[in-house]
């Protein structure tokens, strides 16, 4: 039978896990597809800064040669502080659960027991990238909140910008105005342009609505968008859309967003859109902080970190268990647009 002191090996150190915990696939998502935050920026606190400068541009006016010229009013700058949370969960395995192992030699017993640590992290490591997600997707509606709900952080009033008017694109209008669905999207292009300011690059920003199943199901069978596609060769495409999918329309591309099996853990309301920016750097931003062991703090931040914890009294379990310190942001939330059916 396998030892309990087979886990003070080597292979079940903080680095030795937190560089396996690091290599393995995690639950592929939808906005951590897109890369917006990649894999964040490390720091070396458990606090960062983030400072607002806001440049105001006026129009010169005309004065005679000779006299004063008016002089620029120095830009002002706000720094506000965030506190980077704590996204950190454990699982136990039983003395029990190893009870059955043969050990053919120290290899084979330390591989097997390995695999049973390993599919505890798996668990952990999918309901990490679950919340990872959760985060993100809070932070493109510009409000970051907890597993209960609850808010983190309200980046509107951190960083005392009024939230964008939701957008009535009035989908569900039986009769809709000729051209009025066009007239509502190119408003709101203009709006996300004049948000984004010199950040706007034509042709490598990109604009992206993610959409909640009845948004999408209206939306890909408005009568305008329908007549839009009839005589184009990409009719086929509407027609054979799928679920889930993406289709490009008014110079923005549209999709109906996948959440969670129950459509409401991690899920865009069916009837709502929500608007991501592409394209622009920095927009979107990942600090990971560092680890609150003796061994990571005051070091660089990494995305997770794993360890093994042991019951040294009674020598009955060990457990798994990873942390990460990540906070998601966007650095402009004049930019976070969001739409509704009607």
């Amino acid at each position: 039978m396998v030892a309990m002191d087979i886990f003070n090996s080597d292979a079940f150190s903080l680095f030795n896990m937190t560089a396996a915990i690091e290599k393995m696939p995690t639950v592929p998502t939808f906005l951590g597809g897109l890369g917006l935050f990649d894999e964040g920026e490390g720091v070396d606190t458990n606090i960062v800064g983030i400072e607002q400068k806001g440049m105001t541009l006026s129009l010169i006016p005309t004065s005679g040669r000779g006299t004063q010229i008016p002089m620029g009013a120095t830009d002002k700058r706000t720094l506000r502080n965030f506190n980077l949370p704590r996204v950190a969960k454990g699982d136990q395995l039983f003395a029990a659960e190893i009870q059955g192992i043969r050990a053919f030699g120290t290899e084979s017993e330390l591989e097997t027991v390995v695999q049973k640590v390993v599919q505890k992290q798996k668990k952990l490591l999918t309901e990490h990238a679950l919340t990872m997600e959760y985060h993100r997707l809070g932070a493109i509606q510009g409000i970051l909140l907890d597993s209960d709900g609850s808010t983190l952080y309200n980046y509107f009033t951190e960083f005392s910008i009024a939230a964008p008017t939701e957008i009535d694109f009035d989908l569900d209008n039986a009769s809709p105005a000729s051209g009025a669905l066009s007239l509502k999207i190119a408003a709101a292009k203009r709006a996300a342009i004049r948000a984004l300011g010199a950040s706007y690059v034509p042709g490598v920003t990109r604009f992206l609505w993610l959409c909640g199943d009845t948004f999408s199901d209206q939306f890909t069978t408005h009568p305008e968008v329908r007549e839009t596609y009839k005589n184009w060769e990409a009719a086929a495409a509407l027609r054979d859309a799928k679920v889930f999918s993406t289709f490009r329309f008014g110079e923005m591309d549209w999709h109906n967003y996948q959440g969670t099996d129950d459509n409401s853990t991690v899920a865009i309301g069916a009837t709502k859109a929500k608007l991501v920016v592409q394209g622009v750097p920095g927009l979107y931003r990942r600090y990971n902080g560092p680890g609150e062991t003796m061994e990571t703090v005051n070091t660089i931040g990494k995305p997770i970190y794993s360890m093994l914890v042991q019951d040294r009294d009674r020598q009955m379990w060990v457990q798994p268990e990873i942390y990460s310190y990540p906070l998601h942001i966007c650095t402009r939330p004049e930019v976070l647009l969001s739409g509704r059916n009607t």
